[in-house]
């Protein structure tokens, strides 16, 4: 589990991190830790993981230390313990197995510890639980008159109070980047870590026109990529706030990028997002009604989760305010098939990749990292006039 908060961190503040168990689309630590499911109050469940396994292992301790009734008693205190955990677990194996589709090699280890655990400390509990509160009265009893027990469990309420505060305070600064960046992120230091990153990348000359504007973000996206909704959240408040300052500073032009067989050819076996073309295929038609951008943030919302056929076509229809999306999917799929082909001459292979004024950036930046790129492209701009 600490393996597993240590990712989770990565991921949001190392826009160059990649998960040793990013296998493919369907086995990936990464995709799972950035769920919307990952986290519980602002903190990684990773965390609560790490937490529980703690208790755990001072359970043990208090059992090779203690004295013999105590020993007695705590494989009935690992049995309870195990029982509330095996029912976060069974939840969370429905969140991946039936809901994102998705499985985290670290997760289904910290499962099956779980798990062993709940039989182990079952079989090893001689005693009625029905006797259990009244044994752990005694034993707390017990503990309050020992110094060393007394120590144990200081440090264990401040290393765990310490852990949560600590990612919550984190995840709260992340979130809060993600609506605002702050000044000192858009004058960032060029000598930082990412500045040198950014510069050191290559230029890819696009045929995608900026309108005016000087910092151009061209996306290959899909709609029902988890990353790309991350992305898509990150990126529209820091946009919108460069254009506040000044209309038409950055222009963002989404392309179509499905993971889904049945309009990129490139994707095997259906693919891992077997709605994304008729996705693509709604956007376009809601343009037309000057609908899109709705469309767009209803696919990147909650929804993403739920998308199948059948809600792509109920959300053109009532939030898109498409009528005909079956009489012009065959024409409109064959420009999502142009974005596709677009993106395949700039070697795009997974979702989201992004050009800014022709840098390629392959997956998700953090927030601040973002900023960070459009006040270096904005920079550029003014010291080449």
């Amino acid at each position: 589990m600490l393996w597993s908060a240590y990712v989770h961190h990565r991921l949001l503040f190392d826009p160059r991190y990649a998960s040793v168990c990013d296998i493919n689309a369907t086995v990936s630590c990464s995709e799972v830790l950035l769920s919307r499911y990952s986290t519980a109050y602002g903190v990684p469940v990773s965390i609560f993981g790490a937490i529980w396994f703690a208790g755990a292992l001072v359970l043990l301790g208090a059992s090779a230390l203690g004295r013999e009734s105590l020993r007695e008693n705590v494989p009935g205190y690992l049995f309870a313990l195990s029982t509330a955990g095996l029912a976060v677990v069974l939840y969370l194996a429905y969140i991946s197995f039936a809901v994102l589709k998705v499985y985290c090699p670290l997760c289904l280890t910290a499962d099956a510890a779980v798990v062993g655990l709940f039989i182990v400390s079952g079989a090893a509990t001689s005693f009625p639980m029905t006797t259990l509160p009244r044994r752990l009265l005694h034993d707390v009893k017990a503990a309050f008159v020992s110094p060393s027990a007394i120590a144990v469990l200081v440090l264990f309420i401040a290393g765990a109070g310490s852990a949560v505060v600590l990612f919550a305070r984190e995840a709260a600064a992340a979130e809060g980047a993600a609506i605002a960046a702050t000044a000192q992120a858009a004058s960032a230091d060029r000598s930082s870590e990412f500045v040198r990153w950014y510069t050191a990348q290559p230029r890819v000359p696009l045929i995608v026109p900026s309108e005016g504007a000087k910092v151009l973000i061209v996306d290959f996206s899909d709609f029902q990529c988890p990353y790309c909704r991350q992305a898509y959240a990150a990126l529209k408040p820091i946009i919108d706030k460069y254009n506040a300052q000044q209309p038409n500073t950055v222009r963002l032009v989404l392309k179509d990028f499905p993971l889904d067989s049945k309009c990129n050819a490139n994707v095997q076996n259906g693919g891992p997002h077997p709605s994304a073309c008729e996705a693509a295929v709604a956007v376009r038609l809601a343009k037309a009604k000057n609908r899109d951008e709705a469309l767009e943030a209803w696919f990147f919302s909650e929804h993403q989760t739920e998308m199948t056929s059948e809600t792509v076509r109920k959300a053109a229809r009532e939030v898109g305010q498409v009528t005909d999306f079956d009489a012009k999917y065959a024409s409109t799929i064959d420009a999502v098939k142009g974005d596709i082909a677009f993106g395949h001459t700039l070697e795009v292979s997974a979702t989201p990749t992004m050009f800014i004024n022709g840098v390629k950036i392959a997956g998700v930046l953090a927030p601040q990292y973002l900023d960070q790129a459009i006040a270096f492209e904005l920079q550029r701009a003014t010291a080449q006039k």
